[in-house]
């Protein structure tokens, strides 16, 4: 690898600081929380089943704890740093935004089995900026299909040689699909730098579902550029306005939490930062060099080709000496989010299979510390969900099975804990919310004060119902993969539809089995328990009707007529996103950015 410059210096703490603190933090709160856990499972001492609950616990601590201290830090560096981008990311505060370009960059759109119309859809406004940034000469779009489909495939090779005649002369634009998905997204990325990779310095990877403004894309080339030490750059992607109701809630939720969390998060893992796959740029040389994944053996659990391959490719960028940062600021980068629950579990399962090989990766010689953590967080978000259903089974029997419920529990202690871990589960979007409302400007965008609050209060409920049916998933998913269950790459329905009762009812009984069957049992025996197991039994017991009454088209042009869930680009027309048509952007009483 040739030499590089010295990184750009952090400013403030320095990172090894930063890292000791937060670890710190986290130990510290996680020793206290088992320790309060401990303290009210102790009436008659701990037997087998306090020391399992307490076990489960602890698995379930580090997402929670992490959340929490990544948001009260971001939420920190968001309303007292006097430059809060230049706290976590030095690199990208430099930038003025006038820098030529003079690099050579690919925009590379991976597909598979999609309809045509909306990567078009999505890639022309781009292009247009682009060219009329007057650096169209130093792009190129390549989309990179892996359809399978005989019909999709022929409507790709008319469509897209339609787009490139279209734009040729301004931007030059080639189509490439392989007869196979050999590797899946990674490979076709593999087979992309192959080609092509020689090319270009830079490459900007797209999803079918993607959107970035020529803006963005700008901004994150001339970030590279001024920063040859810096391999990848992640910007924070947002979620598209939706006419789907479970879009739109999902959504809302995540444009909360996502900036305090993910700026807390950049606050401390500075140059060893994440990768989500898309909507980034990274230099294709050390890419192409250093980050080849090669499939893993077939006949081993969780074996083949990587379906998640982003994290484990920063942690290898990383590896081979560049950096890989993140932009924790909403900059005109979106992606769509699958518009019902069956589709968004559909999607969940694929990245749990694929997160669970990186167990291989583990013992990998050369990685940072905080690569192997990035690793084993990404393992402990799907391995937590059978800790949380099998605390809700344990804890019923318990409970049900003792003449009172203080023979169990010592209730104070118990409320404390339950307490303590919803607010700290809940921080990165309430840390936001605290945030919204102390900007007049803040409370316009989502819709003034009173409309804001109440999308909170229903964001809040649809999360408690919804987290716990994805626990249930990934819990019998992985029991499956244990037995060799292999769900592959799947494609995904992306435009609104409804869900039948019938597909619901087949795809989400043992869910709504567990949820009654808990709260049930409490209620024949001691029903004080109900609030505090409906935490993860509530949203179990109504995911059938959850699946349905979410995906009807009428629910999601109901709350988009009544600005409930709504994002700044409702209430304040992005120009950014007109080119798009999506519904609900239209709404009355929508203003002019």
């Amino acid at each position: 690898m040739p030499a590089t410059p010295t990184a750009f210096p952090e400013r403030g703490l320095p990172m090894t600081a930063r890292r000791a603190l937060f670890a710190a933090l986290v130990v510290v709160t996680m020793g206290l929380m088992l320790w309060l856990l401990a303290a009210a499972l102790s009436p008659g001492g701990l037997g087998v089943a306090d020391i399992a609950l307490i076990v489960m616990f602890g698995v379930t601590l580090p997402w929670t704890v992490i959340g929490f201290w990544n948001a009260v830090i971001g939420f920190l560096i968001m309303r007292f740093a006097k430059d809060p981008l230049g706290a976590v990311n030095p690199p990208a505060a430099r930038i003025k935004g006038d820098e030529p370009i003079t690099s050579s960059v690919a925009v590379i759109v991976c597909i598979r089995n999609e309809t045509p119309e909306r990567i078009v859809r999505n890639l022309e406004p781009m292009l247009a900026g682009l060219a009329t940034s007057g650096y169209g000469e130093r792009f190129h779009a390549y989309i990179l299909s892996d359809t399978s489909d005989s019909a999709i495939a022929a409507s790709e090779e008319q469509r897209f040689t339609a787009l490139a005649e279209t734009w040729r002369g301004r931007i030059g634009l080639t189509y490439r699909r392989r007869t196979d998905n050999a590797g899946y997204k990674a490979g076709n990325i593999r087979d992309f730098c192959e080609r092509y990779g020689s090319k270009h310095e830079f490459a900007v990877p797209l999803d079918a579902d993607s959107y970035m403004t020529a803006g963005a894309v700008l901004r994150l080339v001339r970030i590279m550029q001024a920063s040859p030490k810096l391999g990848l750059l992640q910007s924070l992607v947002v979620g598209l306005p939706s006419s789907s109701a479970f879009a739109r809630l999902f959504q809302f939720g995540m444009r909360l939490g996502m900036r305090s969390y993910t700026t807390g998060a950049t606050w401390w893992q500075g140059d060893c930062g994440p990768y989500w796959g898309h909507n980034a740029i990274f230099r294709i040389a050390p890419f192409h060099d250093h980050c080849q994944l090669p499939p893993l053996p077939a006949d081993a659990l969780f074996g083949g080709h990587v379906l998640s391959h982003d994290q484990i490719e920063a942690v290898l960028m990383r590896r081979a000496g560049y950096e890989v940062r993140v932009m924790p600021e909403e900059d005109h980068s979106w992606e769509e989010n699958p518009p019902t629950l069956i589709e968004f579990i559909r999607r969940d399962l694929r990245w749990c299979q694929g997160n669970m090989q990186y167990w291989y990766f583990l013992g990998l010689p050369g990685l940072k510390f905080v690569s192997r953590y990035q690793l084993v967080f990404a393992l402990l978000m799907f391995l937590g969900s059978p800790a949380w259903i099998g605390m809700l089974i344990v804890g019923t029997i318990g409970i049900a099975l003792a003449s009172n419920v203080s023979d169990v529990i010592r209730p104070e202690l118990g409320i404390a804990v339950f307490a303590l871990n919803f607010v700290m589960w809940f921080t990165p979007q309430w840390s936001s919310v605290v945030d919204v409302l102390s900007r007049k400007e803040a409370r316009a965008a989502f819709g003034g004060t009173a409309m804001f609050l109440l999308g909170v209060a229903v964001e809040t409920i649809f999360s408690i119902v919804l987290i716990p049916i994805m626990w249930f998933g990934h819990t019998v998913f992985l029991a499956g993969l244990l037995f060799g269950r292999q769900i592959g790459w799947i494609g995904q329905v992306r435009d609104d539809h409804a869900v039948p009762w019938r597909l619901a009812t087949r795809t989400l009984w043992p869910q709504t089995a567990l949820g009654v069957a808990s709260i049930g049992t409490l209620a024949a025996t001691h029903p004080v328990a109900i609030p505090f197991a409906s935490f993860v039994a509530l949203g179990l017991a109504v995911s059938i009707p959850l699946a349905v009454w979410t995906a009807s088209p009428a629910l999601g042009r109901a709350l988009a007529r009544m600005g409930l869930c709504a994002l700044p680009e409702e209430t304040q027309a992005s120009e950014a996103l007109t080119p798009l048509s999506l519904p609900g952007l239209d709404r009355p009483g929508a203003q002019a950015a």
